[in-house]
């Protein structure tokens, strides 16, 4: 019994590590599905985020693309705004 205890106590230290990670994961895709809805990658998405100065972590903007779409595409469409014209042009095949 009281090494089933001494693990419990190992796995939930360990999950906890884990958990933190799981749930950026979780943000990164609600992000991306949201701004590829927009017609923006996450990728670029960020990229047009960092060049504007908006300083909103990964865990906001996950909440406001479910929570409040409006101020999400406003986010979106400022990141576009900030990015260079050639970055989002579509690929041409040689």
């Amino acid at each position: 019994a009281k090494e089933q205890v001494t693990h419990s106590l190992v796995y939930s230290y360990n999950d906890r590590r884990k958990n933190k990670g799981n749930f950026r994961r979780l943000w990164i895709q609600r992000i991306n599905a949201a701004a590829r809805a927009q017609g923006l990658t996450y990728n670029r998405f960020i990229q047009g985020l960092n060049l504007a100065g908006v300083e909103v972590d990964r865990k906001i903007l996950a909440d406001l693309a479910v929570n409040d779409v409006a101020a999400f595409n406003a986010l979106v469409e400022t990141a576009k705004a900030a990015l260079p014209e050639d970055v989002n042009a579509p690929k041409v095949s040689a």
